[in-house]
């Protein structure tokens, strides 16, 4: 059936024939996009032009206006009507509600959305005056029927009042953009976001649509439309997805929208997404920052003029570095400037705008994209120089090279950029897509260039180190190939290249050491001093972990983590200068463990003390600032029997209590006193509010050791009245052993979704292996848990590898049920 088809059916047959034939279009495969939209507001003209004819045969001076989304054409299948009924008043008012009324209920019987009002021009005018919003939508007005003469005029007054108060209104259009950014965060990094409201997303291309209807300053027209179009596709498609009218794509719908627009899956989705807000965003600032030069213009304009007696005053130009000066605010190519023969100048202005905590103009940058020579291989010692100094300008790096990457100037420069450009990370734990990851680790590093003696391998290391990811396999391995070639292209020499490969090869090695392996244990030392090599490659390698924790987000870094790190650092520093790290000697218990030990003998039962741990924070001592905690020490002593583990573990989730750190051992009691007793060491937090009493614990260790608590129905309880998000599936655990990590344990490593209980589960299948845990190294990541436990026979040696290898499958089993 055709597009007129359909409109005749759906004018014949009232609001069940417009049902049908919006059913129809919409379940057309052939049609979508702006075709499928634009048929969509026609077919929806034409039914709400047969009811307002209806019901208006004697009226005069009424009209039917389309405004919002619905007045640009532009309905979604799930949009709603934003409908104007206007009026000169000269009507009965009785007449002009039964016609609202023939008009809104057909509306609402069909179930669509209706934003509506009947107002006369004055009205109208007023409103607009009154209500920003309004306003905007009112740009956009169309009529729909009725009196033609009464909407045009309408529109006419409406744009002429916008142009008029455009100084006025459009600090306060940007201001209502800036705190809708703040609530709904930026569309171009979010895993679920909102793409009409968040920033980058369809509301802030209205708004320049209404900067440009202004006439006082223009959005970049290139990309934008594309940009905009793409939005609205992926927005047809979630309605169609969901049968809802929503704008936020959340995680479960993604698989199937991208199907909807026949794309490989929701991770090119989410790409296609960044893409777009990203030019969106883009276009914004470049137009906010010529709004703000033109309103300062204005201002000062009428002064100068004055004082000058008249004439337009020659723009202040202030040298910056060759061929770059800074005029108005803005970094812009010197007149003598030669793009097309200076092929170091992108790089040297950019390096300049961010050294001065200037935007590059866009002018300039576009006439660079178009002009600039390809930099030679390997690149002149001046472009590597200034791509350093443009990645250790701190903050003011990341608009200066967001401007370069929306004109494409980066993968230019950096072709390898385009597989990390706007890739999603499914991971809680990361804030950011993968390519700004880059710049914020880099950004964060410029932080520690005084820590290090070579800041320009750490800069670039922060720039390359998660390049790998993209490609098939382990990141950091594809990285550090991507690496080499990167370093030998822009003119690091034959040393500096094959450091940069080992910080991107090894980026993740001290934090994951730190975290889960047993810093006490010399095999741990030796691997790490081995993997690094030298002194300066695990100074730059500390720098280089610090700031990529940081430029992950506020879970991935803390005082606790940073300790470990640093601890761990000062092992591997000994073990590089010639300090072979020996077998560690079982350590004489303190006077507090061994009073509690005594305790526990004595009562046959546990006994345990709550200690707060505190570090002062990185970088500075106690003097400088109050010591940041660290959790709390929790000791335990415990006559030595089976279940230890499970029990404590289980207990501590049930007070929700999250592990950090857990050490058990068996403690020989004084000369005289026969048998032995489990202490247990563990470093614990409240995941909010404040830590139990450590009588309410000891209470429940006891029933727990004695069995008359059901540790795993309470928990499986409590999980049960919190259950997790639909369509969330976590990925199934996985168990493996480190076969070389340790001559005195096996270490079994666990990486499974974090859950309350985990760690209880665990124990308790550890339990039933008939092994002995000798510590365990316990790191939660956003919604993900990487556990290490060192385990030994009941003699007390490592594993034979055959059985530690059932053991990890069997764990493997146990996790996944």
């Amino acid at each position: 059936m055709t597009s007129t088809d359909m409109r005749t059916e759906a004018e014949d047959s009232g609001p069940s024939g417009y049902a049908a034939a919006r059913l129809r279009l919409l379940q057309e495969g052939a049609r979508s996009g702006p075709p499928r939209r634009s048929a969509l507001a026609d077919l929806t003209d034409d039914w709400l032009t047969g009811l307002f004819d209806a019901g208006a045969e004697k009226l005069r001076g009424v009209s039917l206006v389309a405004v919002g989304g619905y007045g640009r054409g532009e309905l979604s299948p799930r949009s709603d009507l934003d409908l104007l009924l206007l009026h000169d008043g000269g009507a009965d008012p009785g007449a002009i509600a039964a016609l609202a009324d023939r008009i809104w209920y057909p509306v609402w019987d069909l179930g669509l959305d209706l934003d509506h009002s009947v107002r006369t021009p004055a009205e109208a005018r007023k409103t607009a005056g009154e209500d920003l919003k309004v306003q905007l939508g009112l740009l956009d007005a169309r009529h729909l029927a009725g009196d033609l003469g009464l909407t045009a005029s309408l529109r006419t007054t409406v744009l002429a009042d916008w142009r008029n108060q455009a100084p006025r209104r459009l600090p306060e259009l940007q201001e209502l953009c800036a705190e809708r950014a703040e609530r709904q965060g930026e569309l171009q990094y979010l895993l679920e976001p909102d793409l009409k409201e968040a920033r980058g997303g369809l509301r802030d291309a209205t708004a320049l649509r209404a900067v440009a209807a202004s006439w006082l300053a223009d959005a970049p027209r290139e990309g934008l439309a594309d940009a905009r179009k793409s939005l609205l596709d992926v927005r047809d498609a979630l309605h169609l997805a969901t049968g809802r009218a929503t704008d936020r794509l959340a995680l479960q719908e993604q698989d199937q929208v991208a199907a909807e627009l026949g794309l490989l899956d929701a991770d090119t989705l989410l790409r296609q997404v960044y893409e777009a807000a990203r030019v969106v965003s883009y276009a914004s600032d470049v137009t906010w920052r010529e709004v703000g030069r033109v309103l300062r213009s204005r201002a000062v304009r009428p002064r100068l003029r004055a004082m000058l007696g008249g004439g337009k005053p020659a723009p202040e130009r202030s040298p910056l570095a060759e061929g770059v000066v800074e005029q108005d605010g803005e970094v812009v190519l010197a007149r003598a400037a030669r793009p097309d023969r200076d092929p170091v100048l992108p790089l040297r202005a950019a390096a300049a705008a961010a050294q001065a905590g200037l935007p590059l103009s866009l002018h300039a940058v576009r006439r660079m994209a178009a002009a600039a020579r390809p930099l030679p291989t390997p690149w002149p010692a001046e472009a590597r120089q200034q791509l350093i100094t443009l990645l250790g300008s701190g903050p003011s790096t990341i608009e200066v090279w967001e401007a370069l990457e929306a004109e494409g100037l980066i993968t230019r420069l950096l072709p390898d950029w385009e597989r990390v450009r706007c890739r999603p990370q499914r991971n809680a734990v990361h804030i950011w897509t993968v390519d700004r990851h880059l710049i914020e680790t880099a950004v964060r590093a410029a932080e520690f260039t005084r820590r290090v003696h070579r800041p320009d391998l750490l800069l670039v290391a922060a720039l390359l180190h998660d390049i790998g990811k993209g490609w098939p396999g382990d990141h950091s391995v594809a990285g550090e190939i991507i690496a080499r070639d990167v370093a030998a292209r822009i003119g690091f020499d034959r040393t500096d290249v094959a450091t940069l490969a080992t910080l991107v090869r090894h980026h993740l090695l001290l934090v994951e050491t730190a975290t889960r392996r047993d810093l006490e244990d010399p095999a741990t030392v030796r691997a790490v001093a081995e993997a690094v090599g030298s002194q300066g490659t695990l100074e730059l390698l500390h720098a280089l972990t610090e700031a990529d924790a940081l430029a992950t987000g506020p879970a991935a870094w803390s005082s606790w983590r940073a300790s470990l790190v640093a601890d761990l650092v000062k092992r591997v520093s000994a073990a590089l200068a010639g300090d072979d790290p020996e077998e560690p000697e079982a350590a004489a218990p303190t006077a507090e463990q061994e009073r509690l030990a005594i305790e526990a003998f004595r009562t046959g039962g546990p006994v345990l003390a709550l200690r707060a741990q505190t570090e002062p924070p990185a970088e500075e001592s106690a003097e400088d600032r109050d010591p940041e905690p660290l959790g709390v020490e929790l000791l335990i002593a415990v006559p030595d029997q089976k279940g230890v583990l499970p029990a404590v573990a289980g207990v501590l989730a049930m007070h929700r209590l999250t592990v950090r750190t857990a050490e058990l051992r068996a403690l020989d009691l004084p000369d005289g006193v026969p048998g032995s007793v489990l202490l247990l060491d563990w470093r614990v937090a409240a995941e909010y509010g404040s830590l139990p009493q450590a009588a309410r614990l000891r209470a429940d260790l006891v029933r727990a050791l004695d069995g008359s608590l059901d540790i795993a129905g309470r928990l499986a309880e409590r999980d049960a009245a919190y259950p997790r998000r639909r369509g969330i599936v976590a990925p199934a655990a996985r168990v493996s052993v480190a076969s070389t990590a340790s001559r005195l344990a096996t270490v079994i490593e666990v990486r499974a979704h974090d859950a309350p209980g985990l760690l209880h589960r665990i124990g308790r299948a550890l339990d039933g292996a008939q092994v002995r845990v000798r510590s365990a190294h316990v790191s939660t990541l956003g919604a993900n848990a990487v556990d290490a436990f060192y385990v030994t026979g009941p003699e007390g040696a490592p594993l034979p590898g055959d059985q530690a290898a059932s053991l990890a499958r069997a764990l493997e089993d146990t996790l996944r049920e």
